[in-house]
C-alpha cells in the first residue's frame, strides 16, 4: 500500500512539473498579442483575433505542433520598433520583418533567445544604428538579410562566428570601415558576401584568398588595393561583382575559375591585358568598362557577344566588339 502511495505522489510531482504543450502554445499566443499591441494594433494584423486559432487564421503566423515557427510581418503600414516579445517565441525558425518603411529603432537583444532561428530577414525597413554584435549568438541561422536599411558603423567581425551561415546580405545600408579581418577565419561554412552599396573602404584582407566563395558582391563602395583574391583557377565561384570601387590590380595575372558566369569589374583602376582564358568562360554577364586596360580582346569565346559598352572607357582596348587593332 505504501509503495502505491509513493508511486502516486512521484508521478503526481513529475507530471505537474513538466510544462504542457498547451501551456507553451498559450505562451506563444500571448507573445503574439503583445507584439500586436506593441505595434499599436495595425490593420495588417487585424486577423490576430484572440478568439481564433492563431496557427491557422492569423496572418504571417505558421506553426508546427502548435508552436509558432514562422513569423512574417511584411508590406504594411507598421510603425514603431521591433517588439522585444519576438524573443518569447522560443520555437521560431523564421523571423521576417520586411518592406516596412516606418519600422524604426534597432534589433532587440531578446532575439538571442531564439536558439532555433534559421532565417532572419529584416529587409527594407528604417532600422538604424550599429548592427549589434549579439547577432552572432544566433548559431543556427543560415540566412541573414539586413539589406536596404539605415544601419551605420562597421561590419561586426563576430558574424564570422556563425557556423551555419550560407549568406551575409547587408547591402544597401550606410556601413563604414572595411571587411573585418575575422572574415578570414569563418568558423563554419563560407557564406556568400553581399556587401554592395554601402560606404565601405580600405583593402580587402588577404586572408580571404583562401576561401572559395560562391558569390561575392562588393560593388558600390570605396575599396582599394588588390581585389584579385576572389579569383583562382581551382575555385568554383559563380558570380563576382567588384564594380564601382577603386580596386587596382593587373588583370593579365588573374586566373579565373571556369565556373564564373557573371563578372563585373567596371569602374575601377584595373590595368594590364586580357588573359586568354577569359574567352573560355561561359559568361552571361560581363563588364570591364571604365578601367585602365589595354591590348586585344581575345576572340573565339563569348566576349564578342557583349555590347561595346562592356569594354568602353579603357586605355587602349581593341578588337571585336570594339574597333580593330
Amino acid at each position: 500500500m505504501k509503495l502505491l502511495l509513493h508511486l502516486s505522489i512521484f508521478f503526481s510531482i513529475l507530471f505537474t512539473s513538466l510544462p504542457s504543450s498547451h501551456s507553451s502554445s498559450s505562451n506563444d499566443k500571448n507573445a503574439l498579442l503583445q507584439i500586436k499591441k506593441a505595434l499599436k494594433n495595425p490593420p495588417l494584423l487585424s486577423s490576430w483575433n484572440p478568439q481564433t486559432d492563431f496557427c491557422t487564421t492569423w496572418t504571417g503566423v505558421e506553426c508546427t505542433n502548435g508552436r509558432v515557427t514562422t513569423l512574417t510581418i511584411s508590406s504594411g503600414e507598421i510603425s514603431g520598433q521591433i517588439p522585444a516579445q519576438v524573443g518569447d517565441l522560443l520555437e521560431l525558425r523564421t523571423l521576417d520583418f520586411s518592406y516596412l518603411t516606418h519600422l524604426t529603432g534597432n534589433i532587440p537583444h531578446t532575439i538571442t533567445k531564439l536558439k532555433y532561428l534559421d532565417l532572419l530577414r529584416l529587409k527594407q525597413t528604417n532600422l538604424s544604428g550599429y548592427i549589434p554584435d549579439f547577432i552572432s549568438e544566433l548559431k543556427s541561422v543560415t540566412f541573414l538579410d539586413l539589406s536596404f536599411n539605415q544601419f551605420t558603423g562597421p561590419i561586426p567581425g563576430s558574424l564570422s562566428q556563425m557556423p551555419k551561415l550560407d549568406a551575409i546580405q547587408i547591402n544597401d545600408n550606410k556601413l563604414t570601415g572595411s571587411i573585418p579581418n575575422s572574415f578570414g577565419s569563418f568558423v563554419g561554412k563560407v557564406p556568400n558576401l553581399y556587401l554592395f552599396n554601402n560606404k565601405l573602404s580600405g583593402k580587402v584582407p588577404e586572408s580571404l584568398s583562401k576561401y572559395d566563395f560562391n558569390a561575392v558582391d562588393l560593388s558600390g563602395n570605396s575599396f582599394t588595393g588588390d581585389g584579385s583574391m576572389f579569383f583562382g583557377r581551382n575555385k568554383t565561384t559563380i558570380r563576382v561583382d567588384l564594380s564601382r570601387n577603386m580596386f587596382e590590380f593587373d588583370l593579365s595575372k588573374v586566373k579565373f575559375a571556369r565556373s564564373i558566369v557573371s563578372l563585373d569589374l567596371s569602374h575601377n583602376k584595373i590595368f594590364g591585358k586580357f588573359p586568354r582564358e577569359l574567352n573560355k568562360l561561359r559568361l552571361e554577364h560581363f563588364n570591364v568598362s571604365y578601367n585602365h586596360l589595354c591590348g586585344k580582346i581575345p576572340s573565339g569565346g563569348l566576349l564578342q557577344t557583349f555590347e561595346p559598352s562592356a569594354f568602353s572607357h579603357n586605355l587602349c582596348l581593341c578588337g571585336t566588339p570594339l574597333k580593330a587593332c
